[in-house]
């Protein structure tokens, strides 16, 4: 069974007729459940359950803090590669774009590598455009040779591969993975991706199955929140990470929460995602999957990443660049998106712990 089959349950779902039905006796009856169906779950997504947020707040900072304690764990991405062979309409590397494009060397990688760890961190994301022909999965796991001599794990956010070919990526050192659907919807996924590879909405749905089948220790996912109908878009990616959280139960799911942030093509999405609608999504998330890992990005200001601390979130990324070479080259290109956090590691950490809460850099490594 794919998750397609899951996701056609709901495709054609009113889901406007059912937000109009619900009521604050449905809302307070699931907030006393411990256990939530997805029923519960999409209730807790409609516009009538922001008069209850206080309640989900509450309920969501116990359940965090029963299943990951005051720890919030930090990473930070580092691209190797921004060619690219598909046209999203949002993305400022998409292969129309004309931004100026580059791939690092392995010497390149390493003098970002040796910048990154000196700051602190032990974990790693490497992404690269969605080209095989510039980043075939050989050149990753060179990279990963080399990545492995300073961080204790290393995650990849890279174009769909197949299951042997991630089994390959474990081999060589890749113990995480990441990957945004972006929009669930079908329609307006082809509408998004009109060009290259990225257009086969099954293939990239099915990718963090086919992680979790190579034994991924982690499996995170996610929308990119604006290019459709908020609600329905978080709906989807909860299901799908319960989905995988309830197939894969040794592999740890995590549910990423991006918001559309201007590019290199100056996209204008056509969904408003509000603060308050984006707490909302994150609590009910932690409602419906205590367990799950919610990471929120430096895509977020600095102020309100700070006020999410204790709510669900249990990743963020810090000392961020979207870069290709941004950490250490005098070349570097571009950035994929605008940060709105451009902290460093230690003013994160320093914040953290003003909060009461434990920056966690390493809580992982391979025997």
């Amino acid at each position: 069974m794919s998750f397609y089959e899951k996701y056609l349950n709901y495709r054609d779902f009113n889901f406007d007729g059912f937000f109009q039905n619900v009521n604050d006796e449905d809302i307070l009856r699931i907030l006393g459940k411990e256990d939530l169906n997805e029923t519960d779950f999409l209730t807790l997504l409609s516009d009538k359950a922001q008069k209850h947020l206080e309640e989900m707040a509450r309920k969501a900072s116990r359940l965090t803090v029963q299943h990951f304690g005051k720890v919030i764990f930090l990473f930070t991405p580092l691209y190797l590669s921004n060619f690219c062979e598909n046209h999203c309409v949002y993305c400022g590397f998409n292969s129309c774009s004309g931004v100026s494009r580059k791939k690092l060397t392995l010497e390149e990688v390493e003098s970002e590598a040796k910048a990154i760890s000196a700051a602190g961190h032990r974990h790693i994301l490497i992404l690269t455009g969605e080209s095989r022909v510039q980043s075939p999965p050989e050149y990753m796991k060179a990279c990963v040779g080399v990545l492995k001599k300073y961080f204790d794990s290393v995650s990849i956010e890279v174009y769909p591969l197949s299951t042997d070919e991630y089994r390959e990526l474990v081999k060589a050192g890749v113990d995480g993975f990441t990957m945004f659907q972006e929009v669930y919807n079908e329609e307006t996924y082809k509408l998004m991706h009109p060009k290259g590879p990225k257009h086969n909405y099954l293939n990239r749905l099915d990718a963090p199955e086919r992680a979790c089948m190579a034994s991924m220790r982690s499996v995170g996912i996610g929308a990119l929140l604006g290019l459709e109908n908020v609600e329905s878009e978080a709906f989807f990616t909860g299901l799908h990470a319960k989905y995988l959280q309830d197939k894969y139960p040794d592999v740890e799911i995590s549910v990423s929460l991006p918001r559309i942030r201007p590019s290199a093509g100056h996209f204008a999405p056509k969904f408003e995602v509000s603060d308050k609608k984006l707490v909302q999504i994150m609590l009910a998330l932690r409602l419906y999957m205590p367990r799950a890992g919610i990471t929120i990005s430096t895509r977020e200001k600095a102020s309100f990443r700070d006020n999410l601390i204790g709510l669900g979130v249990t990743k963020m990324s810090a000392g961020s660049s979207t870069e290709v070479g941004g950490y250490t080259l005098p070349n570097k290109t571009e950035g994929q998106f605008d940060i709105s956090d451009s902290r460093s590691v230690e003013e994160i950490k320093r914040m953290l712990c003003q909060k009461g809460w434990q920056p966690v850099l390493k809580d992982w490594q391979a025997i």
